[in-house]
């Protein structure tokens, strides 16, 4: 984790999810090692003075292309530090909830916006892929958060937490 003094980096993740609630992952791995893989929501880092929101939303369209989503309630907070390309990441990571308004939106949302990608994110995300719950349970790769599938559950069946719910620091 950070030494004293230093900051997390804050950043915002989207959960979005398609009308038939399927979940958007984007496939990333380590720049010089394409078989060092993961999958993992779209977010990024907040920019300027931006909120929160406005990260989740800037982030999720830089790298989806995707712009037509109704942003809902933070569902998750998290505190994660993992090494990528040659450094520690220590994030503060929020987790919204969204939904795309329509099954167009979903069918867009499978190709990776080149353009919007910083030079990092070209070298590193190799994909995206929409996931039902089910294939996220029985997959045996990597996913972040680790619970993903988990969470996904609950908030299936019972709904977005009334605040949310802050997960375990995950520290790989």
């Amino acid at each position: 984790m950070p030494e004293p003094g230093d900051e997390l980096r804050k950043v915002a993740r989207v959960v979005l999810l398609d009308p038939e609630n399927r979940i958007l992952l984007l496939h990333g791995h380590e720049p010089d090692d394409p078989a060092d893989d993961w999958w993992f929501t779209p977010g990024g880092g907040l920019e300027g003075d931006e909120t929160r929101a406005e990260a989740a939303l800037r982030e999720l369209a830089e790298e989806t292309g995707m712009t037509d989503v109704e942003l809902g309630p933070v569902l998750w907070e998290r505190s994660c530090s993992f090494p990528f390309d040659g450094r520690r990441w220590d994030q503060d990571e929020w987790y919204f909830l969204a939904r795309t308004r329509g099954p167009a939106a979903s069918e867009a949302g499978s190709m990776i916006n080149e353009t919007g990608l910083t030079d990092l994110e070209r070298r590193s995300v190799a994909g995206a892929r929409w996931w039902t719950y089910r294939e996220l349970a029985e997959a045996h790769e990597t996913v972040y958060p680790t619970r993903l599938a988990e969470l996904l559950h609950r908030l299936f069946d019972e709904g977005p937490p009334s605040r949310p719910l802050v997960l375990d620091t995950e520290i790989v």
